[in-house]
């Protein structure tokens, strides 16, 4: 089973990105997730969920962040790449926009964390609201 890193490393003329800052960035996000598997591909987990896998294809990358709705959400600043409901198709010499990736992973993070957040609340911990709120915000 390959990882998304070995993945990314195999892609002729892809180079790695500086590390940032931001506490969205893919690199901050990197730091706490966790490799995996998601519909037969590397894939990487955020909290127990599948957050973003990208695969090289013949042709093309592909960046899946098993959301719409995060794709949706930079939809309009994607316009020229092939788009589909899951998927965003784009190539080493055209790569995409780092704040524009910054954005999509925002929104599939925060996605994760209303998720975790709703099913936490379903089922409280032992240990009070401040054990819940720590938990919660772990992810953010």
């Amino acid at each position: 089973m390959k990882t998304v890193d070995e993945e990314i490393a195999e892609v002729p003329g892809c180079r790695a990105r500086p590390s940032s800052t931001s506490s969205t960035s893919p690199d901050a996000s990197r730091r706490r997730s966790e490799d995996g598997m998601r519909y037969g591909m590397p894939a990487l987990k955020v909290a127990g969920r599948p957050y973003v896998s990208v695969i090289a294809a013949a042709k093309h990358l592909s960046l899946f962040p098993f959301s719409p709705a995060a794709i949706d959400a930079v939809r309009a600043e994607l316009a020229g790449y092939s788009l589909s409901k899951g998927t965003v198709r784009f190539s080493a010499e055209r790569p995409l926009p780092d704040d524009v990736v910054e954005r999509l992973l925002s929104a599939r993070l925060a996605e994760i964390a209303r998720r975790v957040d709703a099913h936490v609340r379903r089922r409280p911990l032992r240990g009070g609201t401040a054990r819940l709120r720590a938990y919660s915000s772990r992810w953010r």
